[in-house]
């Protein structure tokens, strides 16, 4: 059975327009204006509201690992889907002994195949970079995952990366199209701020923003960007969070270089301060890099809508602030014991919506962009963020009506807490479909386990592309 979707506001990342859209099977058939519906057809009336091509959140984390303590996994996916987020690329790290892509695909098949409820593809973190690993980058684009992250910073924890390492995965990346990606923080300077502060008993989550602060990203980014100048490779920072980093990445791209960023949605709306709540509450707030100030959270607004940052993403990663992010409570323990990450994978199109587009930061269209379109491009995902016929039928029906307050209370990630807890909520996704099959109804999720499938990306994505 086809199905027709009548009425709506069809937002692109370029325009918008009053057209219906036009489902078969797993694919969009037609957009236009009257169109006429078969026998059988299901109908469902838009008027009102928005029609958005479902999200791509190019930066989670289901299987992270942080000193023993795991997050939650692709069984809470059906939070994607209530959010508006119907494909997302999880990040994961390689195992010792083990291949890039042998990892990967073992991973996949015991903890995504069949239990994921959204598409889903995967980004390789390389943590072994032995000469044999490194000559296999070029092999994962022929896998069908053209992107690879490694990390500057948490000196002395397995996925390190120094700059040995960055620049020969520059190097051969660039060999078959693999965009490398960095986490950006200086692991010395971190390493160096931390242990002087617990050292003067400055051990609260707050402490972890002043370990951390912008200097820390901005050297890193700085650093890896002469690293893909000498490599004569595009680089692509993940989650960049203040406006030194930001310049860096603004003056190496006037300069001619290929290098292009993210942000993260809870940057954009959270604060160091939240970081001091009392009774161990800073420690929900505990994300690396740090969470800053206002200045800087303007700076990243203004970087998106000017399309220096292009994609913003979720950087979810579950963990429980009862039991895991309390490990760096009491005698012995620090914000350094605290697992890092911010579960925000249900609520990156809400705070995108209420924060950016209804507060005039952002327009609807600059919002597709940064929510669907630019991710699928960056990954190769090509069909994929887009509406228009011949891609997937992953499409958001958005009601801008209503009015609700963000709470754990109603929400799929699976975790004890929300960061976004009280926060307004102007908006919601109301119908979501995935490849043409409707898997949330009336703002609730009705798909079933395993209905997401593997999307294979294809190498040289936008990144390579000026």
């Amino acid at each position: 059975m086809a199905v027709l979707i009548k009425n709506g506001i069809v937002v692109t990342a370029e325009n918008e327009f009053k057209a219906d859209v036009s489902i078969e099977g797993e694919r969009i058939a037609a957009i236009g204006e009257n169109l006429r519906a078969s026998e059988g057809d299901e109908i469902i009336d838009a008027a009102g509201k928005y029609i958005l091509p479902g999200g791509v959140d190019q930066h989670v984390h289901f299987s992270f690992t942080y000193k023993g303590s795991k997050v939650r996994g692709f069984e809470t996916s059906n939070a994607a889907a209530v959010g508006g987020t119907t494909t997302l690329i999880e990040f994961v790290n390689q195992e010792k002994g083990k291949g890039l892509i042998e990892t990967i695909e073992d991973y996949r098949k015991t903890d995504a195949d069949g239990i994921a409820m959204v598409d889903y593809s995967f980004h390789s973190v390389m943590t072994d970079p032995r000469e044999e690993v490194i000559e296999e980058i070029p092999k994962l684009a022929e896998a069908g995952y053209p992107t690879m992250k490694l990390f500057m910073a948490y000196k002395g924890m397995f996925f390190h990366a120094d700059d040995d390492a960055i620049l020969k995965a520059l190097y051969k990346g660039k060999e078959a199209g693999v965009t490398i990606m960095v986490h950006a923080e200086n692991a010395e300077m971190i390493d160096v701020a931390t242990k002087r502060l617990i050292a003067e008993g400055k051990t609260g989550p707050y402490y972890h923003a002043i370990s951390r602060p912008p200097v820390v990203e901005a050297e890193a980014t700085r650093r890896a960007i002469y690293l893909a100048e000498m490599a004569d490779a595009p680089l692509y920072v993940v989650h960049v969070t203040c406006k030194e980093a930001l310049a860096e990445i603004r003056a190496a791209y006037n300069r001619g270089q290929k290098i292009f960023g993210e942000t993260c949605a809870h940057y954009l709306v959270l604060d160091t301060e939240d970081l001091a709540k009392p009774n161990f509450e800073g420690a929900k707030y505990v994300c690396s890099p740090a969470l800053r100030t206002e200045e800087h959270r303007e700076a990243l607004w203004e970087a998106v809508d000017r399309k220096w940052l292009n994609a913003i993403s979720s950087d979810h990663c579950g963990f429980d602030f009862a039991e895991q992010k309390h490990m760096g409570f009491g005698e012995g323990n620090s914000f350094a014991d605290i697992p890092n990450g911010a579960p925000s994978l249900q609520n990156r199109l809400n705070i995108l919506w209420t924060y950016g587009v209804c507060e005039g930061k952002i327009s609807r269209s600059r919002l597709v962009d940064l929510f669907a379109t630019s991710p699928a491009k960056i990954n190769g995902l090509d069909k994929k963020g887009q509406l228009a016929a011949g891609f997937d039928a992953d499409i958001v029906i958005f009601d801008p009506d209503y009015e609700g307050t963000i709470s754990v209370a109603n929400n799929l990630e699976g975790v004890d807490y929300c960061p976004f807890e009280g926060f307004a909520q102007k908006g919601r996704p109301e119908t979501v479909f995935l490849r043409g099959q409707k898997i949330v109804d009336d703002a609730k999720y009705i798909g079933h386990k395993g209905q997401g499938k593997l999307i294979a990306g294809k190498p040289y994505g936008s990144a390579y592309q000026w």
